[in-house]
């Protein structure tokens, strides 16, 4: 997932995002859990994927389907998506249990190593010196005395 020490931009995903009590009246296919799960609504960061660029996505499909259903449609994805994901990304990552979640028929958990992830920190006043690197050079640096107080 990381395919360098600097590129770790996960954001993690969810699909389906339903209120449970509409869950009993919807029949949910693969190909529509796949659409959903790369929504930029289905993301647990507050960044759109669509600003950025994968590459590499991961995938757990839980309840009964197919894994060649699940392969079709990770590719079909990727194949109609191809300006959102980098050139030297892998075969996409996906896996299928058969134990679906409790109170769901069908599910999927979805982390996504993404570029769009910089969009949390562009603008934002947590965007000073500690998250940007430079708030504690000691640890990129070693520069540091015996009281861990940083020795310029």
């Amino acid at each position: 997932m990381v395919p360098f020490p600097r590129l770790h931009f996960f954001m993690p995903g969810f699909a389906p995002l339903t209120a449970r009590g509409a869950q009993q009246y919807r029949a949910l296919t693969v190909p529509e859990l796949t659409q959903q799960m790369f929504d930029a609504k289905n993301m647990m960061a507050a960044c759109d994927p669509r600003h950025g660029r994968y590459l590499t996505v991961a995938a757990v499909f839980r309840g009964r389907m197919s894994m060649k259903e699940v392969d079709e449609q990770m590719l079909n994805i990727q194949n109609k998506n191809s300006s959102y994901f980098v050139e030297w990304i892998p075969k996409h990552q996906a896996a299928v249990c058969d134990i679906p979640p409790r109170g769901l028929k069908m599910a999927a958990p979805f982390i996504g190593n993404s570029t769009a992830i910089q969009e949390l920190s562009r603008g934002s006043p947590s965007s000073s010196p500690p998250c940007s690197g430079e708030g504690f050079p000691h640890w990129y640096t070693g520069r540091h005395g015996r009281d861990g107080v940083h020795r310029g």
